[in-house]
């Protein structure tokens, strides 16, 4: 078994508006490898948590992608001001120009992008997981019903907050996006369907 799939597992979300925090798995449920968010442009580690000031490997990946910035950011109602303000904003369907690198080193939460067809994938990070998704991939967060996380922040230089809301189809980082992964993806499907 992929060491991944202990901390990062993702599936297909039903289109129910019950509360955001809870699965959403399809009925019957349908997961998504982690091949098939490589596919996506997602990248994914399992790193130990418990040793993330010191972890070598850690370092590696920060060195050989160039993520010179890091902070750690605690989201909780006890910890986050405006808390109820910024879950809801968090998980406003946005994409970013750059990189969005997350570390869970404590708790959990879902992060939630769109397949090449327009179809809500959630994928649920729990201590040790980590994730980059690339610039241009709609995509939004929360936590599920533990209501915590502690993760580690990355950025290549300044660290760059700005989301933008959908629909931003006009970016160049969108039209990147599309280009490297969606319409690669359709032109896949086309191609098994023969």
């Amino acid at each position: 078994m992929d060491p991944r799939e202990n901390v990062i597992q993702a599936w297909y979300m039903d289109d129910s508006d019950e509360d955001q925090r809870l699965p959403h798995h399809r009925d019957p449920k349908e997961f998504v490898s982690l091949d098939k968010l490589t596919e996506l442009g997602v990248l994914s580690w399992c790193l130990d948590a418990d040793k993330y000031e010191t972890d070598e490997e850690l370092k590696k990946i920060r060195e050989k992608r160039g993520y010179s910035y890091m902070d750690i950011c605690e989201v909780c109602p006890e910890k986050l001001p405006n808390y109820e303000a910024k879950i809801k904003n968090f998980f406003e369907e946005h994409l970013h120009t750059d990189e969005e690198i997350r570390y869970c080193v404590e708790g959990s939460g879902y992060f939630d992008m769109r397949d090449e067809n327009d179809h809500w994938i959630r994928v649920a990070m729990k201590k040790g997981g980590m994730i980059v998704l690339p610039a241009g991939i709609y995509h939004r967060f929360t936590l599920d019903t533990d209501n915590y996380i502690k993760a580690m922040r990355l950025f290549v230089g300044e660290p760059v907050w700005t989301p933008y809301n959908r629909p931003h189809d006009d970016l160049p980082a969108r039209k990147e996006y599309i280009d490297a992964f969606v319409k690669k993806e359709v032109a896949n499907q086309a191609v098994e369907a023969l």
